[in-house]
């Protein structure tokens, strides 16, 4: 946290085994986390990290919002979701795989753990795109629609997986900018 290292396994070879032992260490008692999909998982556990030292109670839930962003989307989990309709002869699609086929589920989930009921947007780009995530955030900042933000890039492919949470408020007195997210976003990834 602020720049520290919170956790890290060298046995977790995939995002599924450390997802799990970084549950077992922060210990956030979720039991709904069990059902999310990989990557819902990660961006649960980076939200847990970063709202940890966060007075969430000083804001309205409607005044927290969430925009993210990632390049792959759910495709690991799209994947999963198709080999259960591909087998003909054993065709029972799951819909807690079906879900999780789409990202704004990941908002979801972590909206649901803290309370947060502002505006959510989910961006599939090529890469981290600092200025649309600041301009978004900036543009709910002036028509008063929200007063904090978490806001980043969760990502996930068949053999990597990133997350980049950053918390921005109304209180804050760190410039925030596109330059200032990228120098972040460099640091942490």
């Amino acid at each position: 946290m602020d720049g520290g290292l919170v956790y890290t396994d060298k046995n977790a070879e995939d995002l599924k085994t450390f997802a799990k032992l970084a549950y077992r260490h922060l210990k956030p008692s979720y039991n709904k986390f069990f059902k999310m999909d990989e990557i819902s998982k990660l961006g649960f556990l980076a939200a847990e990290v970063l709202l940890s030292n966060i007075e969430l109670s000083t804001y309205k839930e409607e005044d927290v919002s969430i925009i993210l962003s990632n390049s792959n989307s759910t495709l690991v989990t799209d994947k999963n979701h198709q080999e259960t309709v591909d087998d003909y002869n054993n065709f029972f699609p799951s819909p807690k795989v079906f879900v999780y086929t789409l990202p704004n589920i990941m908002i979801g989930e972590i909206s649901i753990r803290h309370k947060l009921r502002g505006e959510n947007t989910f961006f599939i780009v090529k890469n981290f795109n600092e200025e649309l995530i600041v301009n978004h955030i900036n543009s709910l900042f002036l028509t008063h629609k929200s007063k904090a933000f978490v806001g980043g890039w969760i990502n996930q492919s068949e053999n990597n997986y990133e997350a980049f949470l950053f918390w921005v408020s109304d209180k804050g007195d760190i410039p925030f900018n596109a330059f200032e997210v990228k120098q972040l976003y460099n640091i942490f990834t």
